[in-house]
Formats: structure tokens, C-alpha cells, sequence
């Protein structure tokens, strides 16, 4: 495989169902998947994530930024899910295991992923939604993916909330600012107790600013997804 470059790889008929797999010059790299937010709404996309994905292989890590199927755009459960793990299958298998990366509602997929899919070998949860009972507002956005209540729906909710998923045998970071607006810090605080996951708590730092690089926030997540993905290599 050529490196340095940026390739489409297409994992679906449908629109939404691709991924750009960005690669650094060298010979040998780990694979960061890179999984966007927006509460799974077709409305956010993964322009997202392309920022990211830049600076992730600016220091030496191919990058794989997936689009799914979100709300209103042939979306839902379970079709959201089974599209992260369809392009994870999608990419080539002798790039060996890879560490998922993702900010909110893609945190979410994230840390779903590393209980569903026998090749993510580590996540990193920024400001993830982590726990869909935890929280009414989390419950609310939830019931959107999830197609109702969890008195309505309660299978969906037992397979799509990561907090249902443990234990996860598998290494996870939490990084979440405490003065998140969107997302509760406690979603991480109280699933990594659960889990034993690490959890990066960053003061005085919003929702956004997880995926905004420059800043302290995206540096902690950079860190992180760096640091485990390095532990995939031989």
C-alpha cells in the first residue's frame, strides 16, 4: 500500500456508507478510526472528523474517518451500528488492529465498537455518551437513535448503550471537560468507575473544544488515541 495518501473506501450502497483512510510516509503505522458526533443526526457528517484525522497523521498514524447512516438520512438502530462495524471490516485487513476515536455520539460508536468488534483493540471516548439511562436528557436523545422509550424498546437500549456492554476487556480513556454543556461530565466519571477505564477529566473545557485542534483538549485526546495505538503495533 502506497503511503501518504488518502483513499475512499466504500463499505455500502448507501450514500453515507464510506471512509477516508489517510496515511503518513513510512513504512510501518498503527490506525486510529476516527468516528464523528452530532447525536447521530444527519446534520453533522464527517467533515467533523477531518480536522482530526490531519493532525493524527501529522504524528505518524494512519487515520480512518467514517461516515455512517444518521437520523433522517437512513439511519438508526441498528443500522448506525452495524455501519461502524461494516467499515471497520472494510479496511484491510493486514493493517492489523486498530484504536477508535470518538468525540460525543461517536464516542458512543466508539466504546460500542471496542465491545463489538474483535479488531478494535482500544478506544478513546472524548465527552462520550456512554450510559443511555444515566442522564433524562442522554435518555431523550437516545430514544431518537433507538426508535422509543426504554420501556418501549428495552432490547435496543440493552444493545446500543455502551454502559450495557460491560465489562469490555479491552483498554478505554475517557477524556471530558468538566464544563461540558452538552454532554454530562459524569457520563465518563461514572463509566469509568464502572469500567476501569482512565479517565482524563480537563477543568474549565466544553463540549467542542475535544475536537478542535490547538487546544489542550485535543491534545489530551491526541495523546491518548497515540498511546494506544502504539501498544497495537509488534
Amino acid at each position: 500500500m502506497p503511503k501518504g495518501f488518502r483513499l475512499r473506501i466504500v463499505y455500502g450502497p448507501h450514500p453515507s456508507q464510506f471512509g477516508e483512510f489517510s496515511t503518513p510516509t513510512g513504512e510501518s503505522f498503527p490506525v486510529v478510526v476516527v468516528i464523528h458526533g452530532g447525536f447521530w443526526h444527519q446534520r453533522y457528517g464527517l467533515e467533523l472528523g477531518r480536522p482530526l484525522a490531519a493532525d493524527l497523521v501529522a504524528h505518524g498514524v494512519a487515520a480512518y474517518n467514517i461516515e455512517y447512516r444518521r437520523l433522517t438520512g437512513g439511519g438508526g438502530w441498528p443500522a448506525t451500528g452495524a455501519d461502524v462495524l461494516a467499515a471497520l471490516d472494510a479496511l484491510d485487513p493486514a493493517l492489523g488492529p486498530v484504536v477508535t476515536l470518538g468525540h460525543s455520539a461517536g464516542g458512543h460508536l466508539a466504546v460500542w465498537a471496542a465491545a463489538r468488534h474483535p479488531r478494535v483493540a482500544g478506544a478513546v471516548a472524548q465527552a462520550g455518551v456512554l450510559d443511555f439511562l444515566r442522564h433524562p436528557a442522554i435518555t431523550r436523545r437516545a430514544a431518537e437513535l433507538l426508535g422509543g422509550t426504554p420501556d418501549e424498546v428495552p432490547d435496543r437500549y440493552a444493545d446500543a448503550s455502551p454502559a450495557a456492554q460491560l465489562p469490555i476487556d479491552k483498554p478505554m480513556v475517557l477524556v471530558h471537560g468538566e464544563d461540558d454543556e452538552d454532554v454530562p461530565f459524569e457520563q465518563s466519571e461514572a463509566f469509568a468507575r464502572a469500567s476501569g477505564a482512565d479517565l482524563v477529566a480537563l477543568p474549565a473545557t466544553d463540549h467542542m473544544a475535544l475536537i478542535t485542534p490547538g487546544t489542550a483538549a485535543w491534545a489530551a485526546c491526541r495523546t491518548a488515541a497515540l498511546t494506544l495505538a502504539h501498544r497495537t503495533q509488534p
